[in-house]
């Protein structure tokens, strides 16, 4: 009995944000540093592994968390991924779920193209708002890693916070070219600090009793 308990209790979490999530993957980057992979295309469609591309990673990670509402957003030589997305994520016509498009336009409010990753989520909230949803996770479509986001919604909702950011520990020397928030002794972040200078790296850590 307590095991059927404990299974039950399982099944209930993973249940719990399934209809209460939307998920926003950035596929819009250039990539730079991975040219002249990125000669033709943006950084979420390069291969991956023979047949995969870098953005059914994350895509990847919605689904096995039971979040099925996902919007990839695009802007640069996203031809390549939009045909990608297209032949792939074809959902059940019974089904809730679907991986959609949503590509830089300009409008009648704003002939500009996104002006950062902020910027793509905000104007996009028009799209986001035609759906039931209590929280929205916001993805990059160029990382590669493994992640059930459902203890990580959990969290949130258990601290009542605005908003939560998933980081990874890093060694001084590669600190240069990446963002870093600087918390205080509730584990709130307080500042951040992007690509700093290695001058100022000293100082930034976060205690290690927090980690």
């Amino acid at each position: 009995m307590g095991l059927d308990k404990g299974r039950q209790s399982a099944g209930a979490v993973r249940e719990r944000f399934d209809d209460r999530v939307v998920c926003v993957i950035l596929g819009g980057g250039r990539g730079t540093r991975l040219y002249p992979l990125t000669r033709e295309r943006a950084k979420p469609p390069v291969p991956i592994g023979g047949k995969y591309r870098l953005v059914d990673v994350p895509i990847s990670n919605c689904i096995h968390s039971g979040f099925r509402r996902i919007f990839v957003l695009t802007q640069y030589h996203s031809a390549s991924l939009h045909r990608h997305i297209a032949r792939t994520y074809v959902f059940d016509p019974f089904a809730e779920g679907f991986v959609e498009v949503l590509a830089a336009t300009q409008t009648m409010n704003t002939e500009d193209w996104y002006q950062g990753t902020a910027d793509a989520v905000r104007k996009n909230l028009p799209h986001l708002a035609v759906h039931s949803f209590d929280y929205v996770l916001i993805l990059s479509g160029d990382h590669l890693y493994r992640m059930d986001y459902r203890p990580f919604v959990a969290l949130l909702e258990e601290k009542q916070g605005d908003l939560a950011v998933a980081v990874q520990n890093r060694d001084a020397e590669s600190l240069a070219g990446f963002g870093i928030p600087v918390v205080n002794d509730s584990m709130h972040i307080v500042d951040f600090v992007e690509t700093p200078h290695p001058d100022r790296i000293s100082g930034l850590e976060t205690p290690i009793n927090l980690l």
